[in-house]
């Protein structure tokens, strides 16, 4: 998918431990003429691979680097199950259908036991199936009442992730963003209201920025899609992106309404490979009831065996996956993941306080949302946000440095994302790096080469 250059160091792998096996170099990018033993084949790759980071110490992702032994086995025994199978597979397929209504009593529906959802591959795919289950039922009104189809757009803030706006691209939706700024970097509902007319398929709320960790006011946009309906007769739905937040507030605020029991909430989707506590990929999409899918975006087909309905953009999908969700919500429970979220928002609390505390750096993160630490380096620091984030990956840390979405893109910011695995004893090594690189960057010259160098704006996907 992306080119690159046969002169970035040769076109033949020449492995230092596998010299003495090698009768000739292996070709990089044509295969083989010959085979070679399974060994040398397995030891080629794992020296590449040390090359990349260390995950345990990748603090920029929110996907899940750690699971437990058993469910590795679990994962390891159903690597060649297709889960699209479903005649073959009617076991995976029922394990599937079991996450979907925990997932929907977890999210309040009302028949969680017949629920309507599918797992997906993460995220990006269960946004795509909302959004065109959005689309389809604007449409169908539209056509219905004798009004035009032809300019769906959809309203959400600016931080949404970059799925979205694959999403709006791929399926000729017009995005309606509302623009954020540094001192509000979540979703204006008054300035949403403003976007919405007959035309809009949906608004989007983020249950759980991926720049900050907030969650947007799900219930106040709700309250003014409400309104709005009352003023205009115009219905439009709310979907809430919980990528990462519909495994956490569950847990760690049992009383907050952003899901089903907010009557304007449609659908939902969820990442299971974030604080879903699961090896990537895997996601979930749910809709209230079955009236929020059409009919029209599910397709059956019997060349499996039996009638299969599917409405995945993917067909075929390894079951490993949602075998380990279902591993994760027998073994742990709803004490389980409420111990997990527990620790990994008093650890995000803690490593707050000690940021919170530093004249070098400003807090940009919230109590009350996602377990992670963002914060920008102060403007008279001496250093940059990208200087302290190259710093940090002298001792292994991944601490990613971005900046704010487009109206507030001036400002560049530091996250730590807190997962599971993240331990008391290592928090305080990340606070005693932090604190070094930090009085390491002091002590630099301010004049040193590249250092405050422009950096670019990337939109692309912040994980």
């Amino acid at each position: 998918m992306f080119q690159h250059s046969k002169n970035d160091g040769g076109d033949e792998l020449a492995p230092t431990y596998g010299s003495r096996s090698l009768s000739a170099p292996v070709p990089k990018y044509r295969l083989p003429e010959g085979e070679m033993p399974s060994r040398l084949a397995y030891q080629i790759i794992h020296d590449e691979l040390a090359l990349d980071g260390n995950p345990a110490l990748n603090l920029a992702t929110f996907v899940t680097t750690w699971m437990e032994p058993e469910a590795r086995l679990l994962m390891a025994e159903s690597l060649n199950v297709n889960s699209i199978d479903q005649d073959e597979y009617p076991q995976t397929t029922e394990i599937q259908n079991r996450c979907v209504s925990i997932l929907a009593d977890l999210f309040h529906a009302d028949d969680s036991e017949h629920a309507m959802g599918t797992a997906t591959v993460g995220s990006s795919e269960a946004i795509h199936l909302a959004g065109l289950a959005m689309k389809w039922r604007w449409r169908s009104r539209q056509q219905a009442a004798g009004k035009p189809t032809e300019k769906p757009n959809l309203v959400m803030s600016e931080t949404v992730q970059v799925c979205w706006e694959k999403f709006v691209r791929y399926f000729d939706v017009e995005p309606r963003m509302v623009p954020i700024t540094p001192e509000r970097t979540v979703i204006d509902p008054e300035l949403a209201m403003a976007l919405v007319d007959e035309s809009t398929i949906g608004v989007v709320g983020i249950l759980g920025s991926t720049y900050t960790g907030e969650f947007e006011p799900i219930g106040e946009l709700s309250a003014a899609l409400d309104d709005v309906q009352e003023r205009t007769g115009i219905d439009v739905p709310l979907h809430v992106d919980g990528a990462s937040g519909a495994f956490v507030a569950p847990f760690t605020q049992p009383d907050l309404a952003w899901d089903f029991r907010l009557p304007r909430v449609k659908s939902i989707n969820a990442s299971g490979h974030k604080y879903g506590l699961v090896y990537p990929g895997v996601g979930w999409a749910l809709w209230r009831d079955k009236s929020e899918l059409p009919e029209d975006l599910i397709f059956h087909t019997n060349y499996l065996g039996g009638d299969q309905p599917t409405f995945d953009l993917n067909f075929s999908r390894g079951a490993s996956q949602i075998i380990a969700q279902y591993y994760n919500f027998l073994r742990m429970g709803r004490k389980g993941y409420t111990d997990v979220m527990t620790r990994l928002s008093d650890t995000a609390a803690y490593l707050s306080e000690l940021v919170d505390a530093s004249p070098y750096v400003e807090l940009m993160s919230k109590p009350d949302s996602l377990p992670l630490v963002c914060a920008r380096v102060v403007d008279d620091a001496g250093f940059t946000a990208y200087d302290l984030s190259a710093k940090m990956k002298e001792r292994g840390w991944i601490v990613p440095a971005y900046t704010l979405a487009p109206d507030a893109d001036h400002v560049s910011v530091l996250r730590v994302v807190v997962r599971e695995g993240m331990s008391a004893d290592m928090a305080e090594l990340l606070v005693a790096d932090f604190r070094r690189s930090v009085e390491e960057l002091g002590a630099m010259p301010a004049d040193l080469p590249g250092r405050h160098g422009h950096q670019p704006h990337h939109r692309g996907k912040i994980c």
